[in-house]
């Protein structure tokens, strides 16, 4: 567990983070987003110990990371953006290196096999690293920062650079990870903190802007709720009849599917379940309902509102998947 109360970080008159609190629990994958400049990476480095804040707490795990930065930092394995690695090493003998370095008090060997099979770097585990692909070069920095079995895993950018397959191998490698640890996922590549984050929060000018989680995250932008319908019938009808359905706002037409079927969006208040009325209504009217489902923001496009570019996600009018 990560608990963030109240940090501050200036440099000078600089405010770089301002005010900033969350709690990351056991077993939750958040992802942490924020533009270029905006303090995300302050706030990462004052986790992980390699920056003081100049007021507020940081707690890993029941240590204090300024009262207690030893324990602290013995509880987060960390992998940042390029990976500390030694090319002209082997990969277990670099594996024991850290082991020693980091004075893990595990068993050495069988520790080490067990952190080469989680990252699944067992059958190059006597290869030179400077040999190996950037997939794997990936995984034996998560390697070195499984070792100790730390409760916290702060990852920064553990997919850049790889090819669609060895994404999808590092995303299912921290799903399982996410299943034991704590882990903070910083990334720019925003389908993949979609794909692989049970909650996200976003940072904007020193600010926390946003906490949700990752499929709410458009709900809790706009306070309503929106539905994807594909409608086979006459469509003044069809707008007619849904749009007096208690909590439904507002009802736009998308597109045309065929000659009979046109695809709608409908904006319903948050708490406000209306997909049986819509089906009764229809049902009535004799239109089949040819598709139903909920219709979100992309995580772009929410990003791009939560930090002062909404005009790009209004002109989008959001993704609808």
């Amino acid at each position: 567990m990560v608990e963030v109360k109240n940090l501050v970080k200036r440099y000078g008159d600089k405010l770089a983070v301002d005010d900033v609190s969350f709690t990351v629990d056991s077993g939750e994958i958040l992802g942490f987003l924020g533009p270029n400049g905006a303090g995300k990476t302050t706030t990462m480095n004052i986790i992980t110990g390699y920056l003081s804040s100049t007021s507020g707490t940081v707690t890993v795990d029941g240590c204090e990371i300024l009262e207690d930065p030893i324990g602290a930092k013995s509880k987060i394995g960390y992998l940042p953006e390029i990976p500390p690695l030694y090319p002209d090493m082997v990969v277990r003998k670099y594996l024991e290196f850290m082991f020693d370095l980091k004075k893990v008090t595990l068993p050495k060997k069988e520790h080490i096999e067990e952190v080469c099979k989680v990252a699944r770097i067992t059958d190059v585990a006597n290869r030179l690293i400077k040999n190996l692909s950037k997939g794997y070069k990936q995984r034996v920095g998560l390697a070195q920062a499984l070792l100790g079995n730390p409760p916290v895993l702060i990852l920064d950018e553990p997919t850049v650079g790889l090819d669609p397959k060895q994404i999808i191998e590092m995303r299912t490698l921290i799903k399982g990870l996410g299943k034991k640890h704590t882990v903070i996922l910083s990334s720019h590549v925003l389908p993949e903190v979609q794909a692989t984050c049970d909650r996200v929060i976003v940072i904007n000018q020193g600010k926390l802007v946003a906490d949700s989680a990752t499929s709410a995250l458009s709900d809790t932008l706009s306070g309503t709720h929106n539905l994807l319908v594909q409608i086979a019938g006459n469509e003044t009808a069809v707008m007619s009849a849904i749009k007096n359905i208690n909590g439904v706002l507002k009802m736009e037409r998308l597109r045309s599917i065929s000659s009979d079927c046109t695809e709608y969006v409908i904006k319903t208040e948050k708490d406000k379940d209306v997909r049986r009325q819509i089906f009764f209504a229809m049902a009535k009217a004799e239109y089949p309902i040819v598709l139903m489902k909920n219709a979100e923001l992309s995580l772009e496009d929410a990003f791009l509102q939560l930090t002062g570019n909404s005009n790009v996600a209004g002109k989008k009018g959001g993704k609808w998947s």
